[in-house]
């Protein structure tokens, strides 16, 4: 962006840093403290500080088309791609057609063109479908393949579709399964590192409970783990529980019940939590 006046002297924003200049236009090291209460650098750090937010929220908001795969309008890819914000967020993001199939790398929209996409053959192609969707990576069957030719590409996504982590049911558990306790057990020498970590993570704590709301094929999923009841001093020491899933009535959900999106958060909620146990206990013990 220009510059702007600042009494003696012009400030802008350079990659979302306040940079000023003399009125000589001779760029200054550091924007003078004298100019600190200034309009208009106020304006500009208070303009970054947006622009930091509103990057943060594109990066959401696309997360979470990809954990629902939500059919998203080529429409609203062409009226959002122009924003640098958004453009940063879907860039690279696999997508795939209206059958389900991957139609490749997201790297350009046009309201009169369409997509522009490096597909499977590594080919620049122009596809014009009504709707695309950035699938979860636990429902691409090719994943690693997908992910090796990501690497031949240099592609990298600023959303973590490809190389999230991904759990797949085991083929031999039983239907009726309604728990894992895989990542149960991790210890934690206070209740509140816990907690602390559970918000770290950008989960949610409720009644005692980790908690991981997942939206698939239009049904609401909670997957749950027991992190202990916060009392507000949080001084006790406490341990991951079972991992477990319910509907939106607290009914507790069988394995048979959950579809592979489902699981595949919760179980990535239950072992990033568990990951931050403290490890020197365990090591005592054995």
């Amino acid at each position: 962006m220009g510059w702007v006046p600042a009494g003696d002297y012009e400030v802008a924003l350079d990659a979302g840093t306040v940079v000023c200049r003399n009125g000589k236009g001779r760029r200054l090291k550091s924007v003078p403290a004298k100019l600190k209460d200034d309009p208009a650098v106020v304006g500009l750090r208070q303009l970054t500080e947006w622009l930091d937010r509103h990057e943060g929220q594109c990066l959401t908001d696309v997360e979470q088309w990809m954990v629902r795969s939500l059919p998203v309008p080529t429409a609203v890819l062409a009226r959002v791609w122009p924003d640098p914000a958004w453009q940063a967020a879907l860039r690279d993001v696999v997508v795939t057609g209206a059958g389900g199939g991957v139609a490749g790398f997201l790297r350009d929209v046009d309201p009169d063109r369409g997509l522009g996409l490096v597909d499977l053959d590594g080919d620049t192609v122009r596809i014009t479908p009504d709707v695309v969707s950035v699938p979860h990576p636990v429902l691409l069957d090719d994943l690693d393949d997908l992910r090796e030719f990501a690497v031949e590409l240099g592609v990298s996504q600023n959303v973590k579709q490809l190389f999230r982590e991904v759990w797949r049911r085991p083929a031999g558990l039983a239907p009726d399964t309604s728990s894992v306790d895989t990542y149960a057990g991790g210890t934690f020498k206070e209740m509140r590192f816990l907690h602390g970590r559970v918000t770290q993570l950008g989960y949610r704590s409720r009644g005692g409970y980790a908690v991981c709301p997942v939206v698939e094929d239009g049904a609401t999923v909670e997957a749950r783990i027991w992190i202990g009841e916060h009392d507000g001093y949080g001084g006790y020491d406490t341990e991951t529980g079972p991992l477990g899933w319910t509907d939106p009535t607290g009914r507790a959900l069988t394995a048979a019940e959950l579809g592979p999106v489902a699981w595949s958060e919760g179980m990535r909620m239950a072992a990033a939590l568990y990951a931050g146990r403290d490890v020197e206990d365990e090591e005592r013990a054995a």
